[in-house]
């Protein structure tokens, strides 16, 4: 049991002398040390005796020299060798400062902020690029169980996400699909009234709404919905360490997490994209019919005669390599979040703005392409 530390302080001619005894540690010294530095003041040269000293840390060695201040000397310390060398020790570590190293202005800062940057992006490459290898490898393995062994698939999460990233967000998207194709009808009105040729509104609704932004509306929708939810989700998971758990109980995290939410986005997006042509037109027939007096079989079967399904089909075409982008940010974001909240906003917020920035630099990718092949 560790005894209480005392001194007594004995007057001398070339300055105090101080003697120790009990136990001068982080536990027992409670505020001997303080007192001890408030009745030192600040003398010339102190002596010390701590040959009576029971147990001695770094705390109660610190808290000494500390109350010595300038006057401390270690040859005026009297003690056991091993204590000695405690005081040593913590003497040279005490007398050290801190070295202040100036903060890097102009060329300096910005060459170390460009090579950060650079290190971040190389690591970022190849995070994603074991991400991805792990995903397709997952990929495979789910394709030979559909065939040999279907019951392993998980199908109550399959579904289940289904209903959530595609059925739910059927309200969102065709309402605002509605009012793109109806703003399209309306820009189109105004600018082709100058020419007289008012009529031709109707293919620009129709090749906009089929080819480009019935997909681009519907990706970046489930980007901001979908991406975001899986980043949190997975990202909840991984500081609960729940992702820990499963990896122990021998589940892999990207069968029984990844997949199911990659494969309802896959089978989803096709879905939502049609919804999303549908009320597109829809938004530009009531336009032309309310400000042009154009019937709805006018503008269908304008629709069917000089746009036709050619550009359905390249702007449904980009659905699954859209589906597999946002699926891939969402989750991989979520896989990276650390154990504090902080890394959470940053990962969920990371997984919207990559999502989105891939959504338009594929469209562009996929415009540049078909325009080769001239369709």
């Amino acid at each position: 049991m560790e005894s209480a530390a005392v001194y007594s302080i004995e007057p001398g001619t070339e300055g105090p002398s101080v003697r120790l005894t009990g136990d001068w540690t982080a536990d027992a010294m409670g505020a001997a040390g303080a007192a001890l530095r408030r009745e030192l003041g600040r003398p010339r040269r102190v002596d010390f005796d701590l040959t009576g000293v029971g147990r001695l840390d770094t705390a109660g060695a610190f808290a000494l020299i500390k109350a010595a201040g300038e006057a401390f000397d270690l040859s005026h310390v009297q003690a056991r060798p091993e204590t000695v060398r405690l005081m040593t020790l913590v003497a040279q570590a005490a007398s050290r400062k801190a070295v202040v190293r100036p903060a890097p202005t102009g060329f300096h800062e910005l060459t170390i902020r460009v090579g950060k940057g650079v290190v971040n992006v190389g690591a970022e490459a190849i995070d994603t690029m074991v991400f991805l290898g792990h995903l397709l490898v997952v990929l495979g393995r789910t394709a030979v169980n559909l065939v040999t062994r279907p019951k392993r698939v998980r199908w109550p999460a399959l579904v289940g996400l289904m209903e959530r990233a595609g059925l739910d967000a059927i309200p969102i998207v065709a309402v605002t699909s509605f009012f793109i194709g109806a703003v399209i009808a309306l820009l189109g009105i105004n600018q082709l009234r100058q020419f007289g040729a008012e009529v031709f509104t109707v293919e620009l609704i129709g090749i906009a709404v089929l080819r480009e932004f019935g997909i681009v509306i519907t990706a970046v929708l489930l980007a901001g919905r979908s991406a975001s939810s899986f980043a949190a989700e997975l990202g909840s998971m991984k500081m609960n360490q729940e992702i820990d758990a499963m990896q122990v109980l021998g589940v892999d995290p990207f069968e029984a997490l990844v997949f199911p939410r990659f494969g309802a986005l896959l089978i989803t997006i096709p879905l939502l994209t049609f919804v999303a042509v549908l009320a597109g037109l829809f938004g530009g027939l009531v336009v032309t019919w309310n400000v042009l007096g154009l019937g709805p079989a006018f503008f269908l079967q304008r629709i069917v005669d000089n746009v036709g399904p050619t550009h359905f089909w390249v702007g449904l075409s980009k659905a699954p390599v859209m589906a597999a982008v946002i699926a891939g940010i969402g989750c991989r974001q979520g896989l990276e979040v650390g154990v504090d909240v902080e890394s959470l906003g940053r990962r969920v917020t990371a997984a919207v703005v990559h999502a989105i920035f891939a959504i338009i630099m594929i469209d562009a990718a996929f415009a540049l392409m078909f325009m080769e092949l001239d369709l």
